[in-house]
């Protein structure tokens, strides 16, 4: 099955920078839309970034200018460079993939959004 796998969270200090990974595996024809989501305690899951297959960004309006989203489609790869974190950044971050893969025992095939298991980025001094 169709798995995301993060890397990168851990414990930065204010004003630090940490980079995320992940990478996506499994039995799929085709990624669409790759996406960062974030969920602090207490708070609904929010999304950070998103990058379509072509390259297009968005960016939540409090992250603009301090966050980076870039994808690798040749290693179905999407990365979250963080610069200038905030303690207000502190969250478990999840990827989210958009996948284009085939329906079982059929000839056809569907799209499903994956979640990773998130990854967590504590911004403390």
């Amino acid at each position: 099955q169709v798995q995301l796998v993060e890397s990168g969270g851990g414990l930065v200090q204010p004003g630090g920078s940490l980079r995320l990974s992940c990478v996506v595996s499994g039995p799929f024809l085709d990624i669409d839309e790759m996406a960062w989501y974030r969920q602090a305690p207490g708070h609904e899951r929010e999304l950070v970034a998103s990058i379509t297959k072509g390259g297009v960004t968005n960016y939540s309006d409090s992250n603009k200018g301090r966050f980076t989203i870039s994808r690798d489609n040749a290693k179905n790869t999407v990365l979250l460079q963080m610069n200038s974190l905030k303690p207000e950044d502190t969250a478990v971050y999840y990827c989210n993939a958009f996948v284009r893969e085939p329906v079982p025992g059929t000839g056809y095939d569907r799209y499903l959004r994956h979640w990773g298991q998130g990854t967590l980025v504590t911004v403390s001094s």
